[in-house]
């Protein structure tokens, strides 16, 4: 599985990094992700600028799609052109967003009537958009998962990689990145958290 991480100039480096340095633990599995740009390097909203992996026309052949947030991201979802890029396929693609990328996938049409996660400062945007804004950290129907709050993003990664590979995968490569002395409880939580919403038990 490839997986496209959707990031944009102004992007918050905790949704980029984790889901990129957590799902890139399971490339024995066949689990790849990419920075994912729509120019050659982007800058980040704390100043780190990083060379894209991927165009941004990866997309059409990722089998998974993440779109990070950003203090730009209002201004993105404004920008038609851009947007007609970015072109999604929920029938053959896992489609996932944090924080203010879910308002990019709200102006994308992926979310239909499904309750959606976010940070607190986007709520207002995609309820104009037309979203039912869940107060969770972490929602996932069928293809499409959303996630709410920067440190959330590790339940995005989770979601990806339990899907892809499974869910002992998923523990393996979140037991490795979890604090020492607390790695059980933290695994265990995570999986939870995503387990719910995929109707599956965190334990075999």
């Amino acid at each position: 599985m490839r997986v496209a991480i959707l990031t944009f100039d102004g992007f918050n480096e905790l949704d980029s990094f984790i889901a990129l340095g957590l799902i890139n633990r399971l490339r024995a599995e066949g689990v790849q992700a990419e920075i994912t740009s729509p120019s050659a390097q982007v800058t980040s909203m704390n100043g780190v600028t990083v060379t894209a992996q991927q165009p941004l026309e990866f997309v059409l052949e990722a089998d998974a799609v993440l779109f990070g947030s950003g203090i730009y991201s209002r201004a993105i979802a404004e920008n038609a052109a851009l947007m007609d890029r970015i072109v999604l396929d929920p029938t053959r693609q896992l489609i996932g967003a944090q924080c203010s990328g879910t308002l990019l996938l709200a102006r994308l049409g992926m979310l239909g009537d499904a309750p959606a996660c976010t940070d607190l400062t986007t709520k207002p945007w995609v309820i104009e958009a037309g979203v039912r804004v869940a107060d969770l950290p972490f929602v996932a129907r069928g293809p499409i998962a959303t996630a709410g709050g920067c440190m959330a993003s590790a339940y995005l990664a989770t979601w990806v990689m339990w899907r892809a590979a499974g869910r002992e995968a998923a523990r393996k490569a979140l037991h490795y990145a979890a604090p020492v002395g607390e790695k059980d409880a933290w695994v265990e939580h995570a999986l939870k958290i995503v387990g719910e919403s995929l109707g599956e038990s965190a334990t075999p």
